[in-house]
This record gives structure tokens, C-alpha cells and sequence, in this order.
């Protein structure tokens, strides 16, 4: 399974560098299987020398290998960190900082012609699922608009909108429904995100059509993060 932590706006590179050391040591001691990435500001990117199945990647980037464009981080920067592992589509991203499908479709080209992982974010927002599963699913599909799902490096996430950093969690039913409809068209690997916790987290790895998740504000204690990813290790399907 794929175990993820997305830092977001935290973490400085020496506070990470630590965070990274205390995962890769649990990694090694426990000789855990499980796919474990760790999404950083592009400040706290480095060389850490992961173990095999540890990547550390980036949360966003501008679609360009280099040029003029201030502010912004293109290709070039992250190749010299090796970084082969990106976000895009996040929520925040769509809806805070208004990003147009359009624009992620385009990052999306961009980084599947240097073929590096991604994790490609869908979800919707309270406005929708409240109209019931026919039209969440009709939002979703909307999200994979100029999107080639045949990508062999692409991972999906879902995440509820209106779960993120809110407390909340989609009931497992609905956890499952959503990931069971998205199956049928997808064969990649389909991760859960939104308010997950360690207390949660067992629960939400046994759904059927789920294969790990993309946590936030709850893998920012490295104890906690080690504990799912130990959980992530006693799951059997």
C-alpha cells in the first residue's frame, strides 16, 4: 500500500531532514513493505538518501523545465534533489489558489513527459455531495478532463473536499462507494485522503477498493506517522 504524508506549509529543512531520518529508521527496523512518500515545501527539499521504498517529493510546481517565470519553481530545481514524485490537483490548489483544469492538465502533461510518479487529486465539496453519489461522481469525472488515466505512474487520490483539515471523514460506505465507482474505469492504484488519523486509518485500509492514503495535519508527529504506517503493515485483504 501507499502510505503519504503531505507537509504542506510546514516544516523547515532541518525540521524535516529529522522527520525523514526517524521514518527511514523505522522502515529499516521494522522492514516495512509499504510504499511511503512524503510530500515537502520546496525549502525543505534535499538529499536524504531514502531507503528503497521512502520517496520524498513536491507538492506543486510551475510547468516549465527552467525560464522567466518569478516566483515559481520549474523541473530543473527539482532534479537537482532528484525528486521523480509530484502532487497535482490538490484541493487547495484548485480552490484557494484557482487553479483552472485547464492549467492542471497541463502540469499533468508536463510531468508525465518526464515520467515521474504522480499522485492526481480529485474530490468535491459539501455544495455536491449533498446532491447524492450521481452527482459526485459526474464532479469527479469532470477532475480527469485532458487527463491520460493510462499513465503507468499515476495514483489517484480522493479526497472529499470538505474533509480536509476539517476533522471530518467520509463514512467508510461512502469511502467505499466512491472508490468502487472510480475502479471501474481506473486501474491505478486509488488512495483515500481527509482527516485521516491513526484512529481511523485500519479502517479506511480495509476498504476493498482502497490501496493507502494521503494523510495531512496527522502525519506531521513522526510517532504517529511510524504507528500508520505499522498499522499499514498488519492489513490483509
Amino acid at each position: 500500500m501507499i502510505i503519504a504524508s503531505n507537509f504542506k506549509t510546514n516544516y523547515t529543512r532541518g525540521a524535516a531532514k529529522a522527520f525523514i531520518k526517524e521514518i527511514q529508521s523505522f522502515i529499516s527496523q521494522t522492514n516495512s513493505e509499504q510504499q511511503v512518500r512524503i510530500f515537502a515545501p520546496f525549502t525543505a527539499l534535499d538529499h536524504f538518501d531514502e531507503v528503497s521504498n521512502l520517496k520524498v517529493g513536491a507538492q506543486n510546481f510551475y510547468p516549465v523545465q527552467s525560464g522567466s517565470y518569478t516566483g515559481e519553481i520549474g523541473f530543473e530545481q527539482l532534479e537537482e534533489f532528484g525528486i521523480d514524485t509530484v502532487l497535482i490537483g490538490h484541493s487547495e490548489r484548485r480552490h484557494i489558489l484557482k487553479e483552472s483544469q485547464n492549467f492542471i492538465a497541463t502540469k499533468y502533461d508536463f510531468a508525465k513527459a518526464r515520467e515521474v510518479e504522480i499522485i492526481y487529486c480529485i474530490g468535491e465539496p459539501a455544495e455536491i455531495r449533498v446532491q447524492g453519489i450521481d452527482a459526485v461522481m459526474s464532479y469527479l469525472w469532470e477532475q480527469f478532463e485532458g487527463i491520460e488515466i493510462n499513465y503507468d505512474k499515476l495514483i489517484i487520490a480522493y479526497e472529499p473536499v470538505w474533509a480536509i483539515g476539517t476533522g471530518l471523514t467520509a463514512s467508510l460506505e461512502d469511502i467505499e462507494e466512491v472508490l468502487t465507482r472510480l475502479r471501474e474505469k481506473l486501474c491505478t492504484p486509488l488512495l483515500y485522503g481527509g482527516s485521516v488519523k491513526v484512529d481511523n486509518i485500519d479502517a479506511i485500509l480495509h476498504v476493498k477498493a482502497c490501496d493507502g492514503v494521503l494523510v495531512g495535519t496527522a502525519s506531521w508527529n513522526e510517532k504517529a506517522f511510524c504507528e500508520m504506517i505499522r498499522i499499514a503493515d498488519n492489513v490483509t485483504k
